[in-house]
């Protein structure tokens, strides 16, 4: 099997709470917790779970944008964590972000052409003649007119402004992008305009995606493989056909069956979680879904699982299995 492009090795970030007259840090929010994975060049890997599962932070602390509080991410054989801020600012050409919000993540006193032409000129890619040049190419890439070169973010609308994202993050001719829910925010018939322009990129760059989502029939379209996450752990792995014909680990069964299916007659055997998703603050011993878990067993509150493979290439970390 060939090398991963990027390795995910015991990631970790915890928030500090503070409290107190002089701000003493009484207990940690547990946003992601020993999350490891593979990431492989030209794939497309959907990250998927329920809000405040930790997918986004994830994304986040892989590409510094938030300090990890333990753990590695290996990247061109260096581990991208104990780089110094000249050589991590180097290294940001080669990991790009697509953000969320297309609203909030444009700043609306620049206009188009000063966007995507901001990052060129940082690292040295294009100026003058040559970036305007440049950014009216990124433009009718992502299916925009070049005339907007000019114009103001308010000027556009949401799938027009996640276009000029995408337009961004390819400015410095990236090899891989986090792709940060790029879709959730726009109509439905805007999303899959949205989604299909990135599996076109990503066939004419070369590019490798980490796809994160709560829609499972979005991670479906465009995924390979599908990590599912549960309170800041990754509970199965698996690629993405095998993923939803045969799910492992509860809550990925649980997931898929919420999933609306076009159809008034079928037969769908809904599987409804009972109970909240517990506090990343105080999570629960042993397996960390066993408290809304249908299948658990008494070892459940006792042992945290192994995640190991139970299929070629389909892992899951689970006791019943």
């Amino acid at each position: 099997m060939k090398a991963p492009v990027l390795q995910v090795q015991n990631l970790t970030k915890h928030f500090p709470i503070t409290g107190g007259l002089f701000s003493r840090v009484t207990d940690q929010v547990r946003a992601v917790d020993n999350v490891s994975f593979d990431l492989y060049q030209g794939e497309t890997l959907g990250l998927v779970g329920e809000s405040g599962c930790g997918k986004s932070t994830t994304g986040r602390v892989i590409l510094r944008l938030l300090e990890a509080t333990s753990g590695e991410v290996i990247f061109e054989e260096k581990n991208i964590f104990d780089l110094k801020r000249e050589e991590m600012r180097m290294l940001r050409q080669k990991l790009q972000i697509i953000f969320q919000d297309p609203y909030a993540s444009l700043n609306p006193r620049m206009t188009v052409g000063q966007t995507i032409g901001e990052a060129m000129e940082i690292h040295s890619i294009a100026t003058g003649v040559s970036k305007k040049n440049r950014t009216k190419e990124l433009l009718e890439v992502v299916g925009l007119n070049p005339d907007y070169y000019d114009r103001y973010a308010h000027e556009f609308s949401g799938g027009q402004r996640q276009r000029i994202g995408i337009a961004r993050a390819l400015a410095v001719n990236p090899s891989v992008i986090v792709c940060d829910e790029p879709v959730s925010a726009l109509d439905v018939s805007i999303q899959s305009q949205v989604i299909n322009l990135l599996e076109d990129l990503q066939k004419e760059y070369g590019l490798t995606y980490l796809f994160i989502a709560h829609d499972l029939s979005v991670v479906k379209h465009i995924s390979d493989r599908i990590a599912v996450m549960y309170l800041g752990k990754i509970v199965e792995i698996g690629a993405g056909s095998d993923l939803y014909s045969n799910p492992l680990h509860p809550y990925t069964k649980a997931l898929l069956s919420a999933v609306p299916i076009p159809d008034p007659d079928a037969m769908i055997d809904r599987i409804v979680l009972e109970g909240d998703v517990p506090s990343p603050i105080n999570p629960p011993e042993g397996c960390r879904f066993h408290t809304r878990c249908p299948f658990a067993e008494e070892i459940c509150s006792q042992e945290e699982p192994v995640f190991k493979e139970h299929r070629e290439g389909h892992q899951a970390a689970c006791h019943i299995l």
